[in-house]
């Protein structure tokens, strides 16, 4: 009896093993989330990548970059994503949860991106300065010098020379990392342009940030999801109203929006290479290093994206949008991308 139960229990153990190896090499397909801006550039190099070598095309959801680095941090193992795109750098709390799930990182900076405020070609364009994006679009302006609930309704109730419209913007989402990017950039640049908020900023930032960061919802500022399509769609249903997404969204659907000029300078290719554009960012991708070896294909995606054909001045990337880094930092990069250099914080 003993001998029988010694049998079974041995052959029940070589069947969870297998099960596990099982579970291991279940994905043959590499699996990418996150930023809907990077999204595009991501997919692009996917399909290279899957027309190109002996490996299957990559699988690419927009998720948001938060909502991607939820699902990314959350663990190792098959059911996990094994990269992330990002348009922003990981947040030192997501990097503490990676790092407690027990997942490593690879951080790539692939290139910059700007983010536009834009409007149909069936209506003018707009020229705007990061003092006016925030009287349009925080939950409370100082006014007489008090703080108080933003009483403006119309572009020209702000300035007369601005269009006498109802201010109503569409754009993403908290958990985008373009929503993260413009409070940073655009409201907390109008923020620090009123003498009060530049001086509180000294003396409690937490309290500054909280009122640049605050977005109306009163339904000037409509969160339109993280589906940049969706915005131009509406744009065009709509004339009158404004969108905010990256500037490959605006390059892409040249034809039907046009990007609003913000402090003298227009959203342009060259502008935002330049750093002549204020409301502009960086843009990463994350490889869960545990994976590589695991899934198949990741090392050489990496490889793929940080290739000169991909992500250079001439490369592919440049046609869908992307501004590409300087030489000498795509360089330092590649060579951190391809070492699986780890990031620490």
């Amino acid at each position: 009896m003993n001998v029988i139960k010694k049998v079974l229990t041995a052959t029940a153990l070589a069947g969870m093993m297998m099960a596990v190896a099982g579970a291991a090499q279940a994905r043959d397909q590499i699996r990418i989330v996150g930023s809907s801006t990077v999204f595009p550039f991501s997919t692009t190099v996917a399909e290279t990548f899957g027309k190109t070598t002996g490996f299957k095309t990559p699988v690419v959801e927009s998720t948001g970059s938060g909502g991607g680095m939820k699902l990314f941090c959350a663990g190792v193992g098959v059911e996990h994503p094994d990269i992330t795109n990002a348009s922003r750098r990981i947040k030192a709390s997501e990097y503490e949860k990676c790092t407690k799930n027990g997942v490593s990182i690879t951080e790539v900076k692939i290139g910059f991106d700007g983010i536009v405020l834009a409007n149909s070609k069936q209506s003018d364009r707009l020229t705007l300065t990061k003092k006016q994006i925030f009287m349009a679009l925080a939950k409370q302006v100082p006014v007489d010098g008090k703080l108080v609930d933003n009483p403006y309704q119309k572009w020209s109730d702000i300035d007369p020379s601005l269009p006498n419209s109802k201010i109503e913007v569409l754009g993403p989402p908290p958990t985008s990392g373009t929503r993260d990017a413009f409070v940073e950039l655009a409201m907390e640049g109008g923020a620090k342009k009123f003498e009060s908020l530049k001086a509180l900023r000294k003396s409690d930032k937490k309290a500054f940030k909280a009122i640049a960061h605050t977005l109306r919802e009163d339904g000037a500022y409509v969160e339109a999801g993280e589906n940049d399509n969706l915005i131009i769609q509406k744009l065009e249903a709509n004339p009158q109203a404004l969108g905010v997404f990256g500037f490959s969204f605006l390059d892409q659907n040249a034809d039907k929006v046009q990007g609003s000029i913000v402090d003298g300078a227009e959203p342009t290719f060259e502008n935002i290479a330049a750093g002549d554009y204020g409301v502009s960012r960086s843009l990463y991708f994350y490889v869960k290093k545990e994976h590589v070896g695991s899934v198949p294909g990741i090392q050489e995606f990496v490889n793929a994206f940080t290739n000169e054909d991909a992500w250079g001045d001439e490369g592919y990337l440049a046609d869908k949008g992307l501004i590409p880094l300087p030489a000498a930092d795509r360089e330092q990069v590649k060579n951190s991308a391809r070492g699986l250099q780890s990031l620490s914080m």
